[in-house]
């Protein structure tokens, strides 16, 4: 690779993560002398993610974050300098770029508390300003909102079905992106996830970080059982030992054997890991190997391909994984892929009195709720 030392990924503002249409909006909305009209939007979804009952509300950190850094620097007006229409003409006017460089972001944002609990068609988030304003951050909204939701909502179902067992969140290689394994490590854990794999977001979010070796650290060695004496030596304090890389259960009893040396040295043998083959046959009888040898306490730890549908499935089969690491199916939130969440004008002020807005559909769904829109809830 040929990357520029030490170049940030990201220029310092985020104001141009948006869709042009929002920009030309907004510049519509100053050339008609509309733009510091009030108006309300309302972020809300129409459907329930994985068919299931409810969502988890989330991204609203992430998305006061980028709230509290609006603006639009130097570099970013230089661009929209530079863009023209279909005439070839400047798509902006000069006024318009200047209007932007002296306006400071004036919307009040109510949001539910991530974590949580929501239901279709009710408001998430309620944006009330100045139009462009609150028009121009549709886009981030939906970005930010959206997927770090569908991400929180599977990882509660996936801790669901875990059943009080602790769910680690393993998907960093397999996640979208840099932003979208970081906003899944984040997602993961507030869903419900009691760690991650992704160190990156250990440091930036506080959650803690697991993990242990791959096959690969078996390969390097002759041996299996060479390559788990070296582990506890150099990691006598993280020793959970990878067992599928050959043989299965020989690997359980390879990893007795250094627990037996581990424990000489008053360290501790925490766990084995199921990567592959039959989970429910394989834990069972690692756990009988384990018990028989003085190992009641190490956890079997499982992954391979897990969700919700299949650790229920490992349950009923009576399965003795006690951890459960889920990658691929959480960070991409399998099977939707995204939530359809939506972002709507509610309400316009005009001479001091408000206006609801709806949008009429031919299909029921897509029909929007006008007014200055409230949760209320009623426990009984």
């Amino acid at each position: 690779m040929n990357a520029a030392s030490g170049r940030k990924l990201y220029a310092d503002s985020l104001s141009l993560l948006t869709d042009l249409y929002q920009l030309t909006m907004a510049y519509g909305y100053w050339k008609s002398e509309m733009a510091n009209r009030e108006a309300i939007f309302c972020h809300s979804f129409r459907t329930l993610p994985f068919r299931g009952g409810y969502a988890v509300a989330c991204g609203m950190g992430s998305l006061a974050e980028y709230l509290h850094s609006f603006t639009f620097d130097p570099s970013d007006l230089a661009y929209l300098e530079t863009l023209e229409g279909h005439d070839g003409e400047r798509l902006f006017e000069l006024g318009f770029l200047d209007f932007l460089d002296s306006s400071l972001l004036q919307c009040q944002v109510d949001a539910v508390p991530e974590g949580t609990v929501v239901f279709p068609h009710e408001p998430v988030i309620r944006v009330q300003g100045p139009i462009w304003q609150a028009q121009i951050l549709e886009t981030a909204i939906l970005n930010i909102v959206n997927f770090q939701t569908l991400i929180a909502s599977k990882a509660a179902r996936v801790c669901e079905a875990a059943n009080g067992e602790p769910v680690l969140e393993f998907g960093l290689r397999r996640a979208h992106g840099i932003d979208g394994g970081l906003a899944a490590s984040r997602a993961a854990y507030v869903g419900g996830c009691a760690g991650t794999s992704n160190v990156l977001a250990g440091k930036l979010f506080g959650i803690p970080v697991r993990g242990t070796h791959a096959h690969s650290w078996v390969m390097s060695f002759d041996s299996e059982i060479s390559a788990f004496e070296a582990y506890a030596d150099a990691l006598p304090n993280n020793c959970v030992f990878l067992v599928d890389t050959y043989n299965t259960i020989e690997g359980v009893h390879n990893a007795v054997r250094v627990g037996r040396t581990l424990r000489e040295r008053g360290a501790q043998m925490l766990g084995i890991r199921l990567d592959s083959g039959d989970l429910a046959y394989l834990s069972i009888e690692a756990r009988r190997i384990l018990d028989a040898a003085g190992f009641a306490d190490t956890v079997i730890f499982a992954s391979n391909d897990l969700d919700e549908q299949i650790i229920e499935s490992l349950k009923k089969q009576g399965a003795t994984i006690a951890a459960w690491g889920v990658g691929t199916k959480l960070v991409t939130g399998h099977p939707d892929g995204a939530l359809g969440g939506v972002y709507k004008v509610t309400a316009i002020e005009h001479n001091g009195t408000w206006h609801h807005r709806i949008k009429l559909s031919e299909q029921a769904a897509k029909i929007s709720t006008p007014g200055k829109l409230q949760v209320r809830r009623y426990r009984v």
